[in-house]
């Protein structure tokens, strides 16, 4: 059986963490058995659904390198095609109209939960063949009386749900246009999904959408039920939890690979392997490994796995991550070293490829002011001294690399009768603006000599002017 499955969202909102996680499994299960993966927008929610939205979903999946096999296809483009089903569900006897009104609807609602009675449509309009032309009737399916649907879920198990539970719900609206249910099964029928991989939040809609199925001869696909993701309150993750938005661990500075790899161990394991390759990922994925209980979000979780994944990363990849975050900063990275150097130098003390880009900004821009502490502490009596006769030596040097540099300061430091610190730290917040870098003589690598010269020229300049 050739394997299809699809990640359908709906454009009213942002890619959040709980659908990429969705995508990501669907993805993987895919990959793994040579399948096809489907990316659908379900935009039929005409108020709520924007271009933006969509933007925002297509921009998500892009950064997080789930490419799909087809799509995206979009609901709305395919009402001709929902009208001709709800027409032959009409013909079958399997749908009817419904002409209850908004008040009669909210009127049984309130007499059943006051008898503390399970909410649902009583079946007044199933049988009936009378035709009100002044009033636009809904369609509802009709959904079997007798019997039961078993959802042999890959994830939960069998879940055995009685006929009589379930009502008969809208699949058309007065206006015309199709719901939610009647929509997704046209589109996974037609689109031959064989998996049905989502949140465990869609539990009640499986039993409708599996006799709307067979009512059209369809077959049935496979479900699997993610289990939710909490915040570390134990609440369902949501907005107040911090950055559920899958583009806003790219501005915070996470990379995809170490997101997706924290997203796959959020309710999947593999022995106590914590850290995976993409392609290690697809080998190793079942969803019969998938726990059946909800998942906690951590997010210092997340930064450890990202500060892994920098430090431990191919460099050259990171840079091309940290090339956007470089640019946010208002830096054209060609204004100075090579990104791949900057991250090599950079990755043991950066958890984000934010921190990175703003440890790093000395390199490609001049800076206005030192940190006061740094100053309070190095930029001593004279210390301008010691910056002066390093520049003498480092405006000397034919061939500038770090060797050679890191040789002079050695050098200076054992002629001055002064341990490297004193040396070393002057010429750092010289150069840098504060005490921190990276190596000494990495860092003046990087920068180059003119701007270590001048950068030299400007402290003496500024440690003379304290005094």
């Amino acid at each position: 059986m050739s394997i299809t499955t699809r990640f359908a969202p709906s454009p009213t909102g942002y890619l959040h963490v709980g659908g990429a996680r969705t995508a990501l499994f669907s993805w993987l299960y895919a990959r793994k058995h040579g399948g096809k993966f489907i990316l659908r927008i379900e935009d039929t929610d005409l108020e709520r659904s924007t271009q933006e939205s969509v933007n925002a979903i297509l921009e998500g999946m892009t950064w997080l390198g789930l490419d799909y096999d087809a799509g995206p296809f979009y609901q709305t483009h395919h009402f001709d095609r929902y009208k001709e089903i709800i027409q032959q569900l009409l013909v079958q006897g399997d749908a009817y109209y419904c002409y209850c009104s908004k008040d009669e609807l909210e009127q049984l609602r309130t007499e059943q939960m006051a008898n503390k009675e399970k909410p649902r449509y009583n079946g007044k309009c199933r049988d009936s063949e009378e035709l009100k032309p002044e009033t636009e009737p809904v369609i509802r399916f009709k959904n079997p009386v007798d019997g039961v649907v078993t959802i042999t879920d890959l994830v939960k198990g069998d879940i055995v749900v009685a006929n009589k539970e379930l009502d008969d719900l809208i699949i058309a609206r007065a206006d015309g246009t199709p719901t939610y249910n009647l929509t997704v099964v046209v589109d996974d029928m037609d689109m031959k999904v064989t998996h049905v991989i989502r949140g465990d939040d869609h539990i009640n809609n499986t039993p409708r959408q599996m006799n709307i199925l067979k009512a059209l001869g369809a077959e049935i696909p496979k479900y699997a039920h993610l289990p939710m993701i909490l915040g570390a309150d134990g609440a369902r993750l949501s907005k107040r939890h911090g950055a559920v938005s899958v583009m806003q661990f790219r501005d915070d500075g996470y990379l995809p690979e170490a997101l997706l790899n924290y997203l796959v161990r959020l309710g999947w394991s593999h022995g106590d392997q914590e850290i995976f390759t993409i392609d290690e990922m697809v080998e190793y994925f079942e969803l019969g490994d998938v726990n059946v209980s909800a998942s906690t979000f951590n997010m210092e979780k997340l930064l450890w796995l990202n500060h892994q994944y920098i430090m431990n990363g191919d460099p050259a990849h990171v840079a091309r991550h940290l090339s956007w975050h470089i640019g946010q900063l208002g830096i054209d990275p060609a204004d100075g070293p090579e990104l791949i150097d900057v991250v090599k130098a950079q990755r043991e003390r950066s958890k984000t490829l934010v921190e990175m880009a703003a440890a790093s900004v000395y390199f490609y821009k001049d800076f206005d002011s030192y940190d006061e502490k740094a100053v309070k502490k190095n930029f001593t009596a004279g210390s301008d001294h010691v910056l002066s006769r390093l520049h003498d030596e480092l405006a000397a040097v034919t061939d500038w690399n770090g060797e050679r540099v890191h040789q002079i300061i050695v050098d200076l430091a054992e002629t001055l009768g002064l341990n490297m610190g004193k040396v070393a730290q002057p010429l750092r917040v010289a150069i840098c603006g504060s005490a921190v870098s990276p190596a000494i003589d990495v860092t003046l690598s990087l920068l180059g000599q003119e701007k270590t010269l001048d950068r030299i020229e400007k402290a003496i300049n500024y440690i003379r002017s304290l005094n």
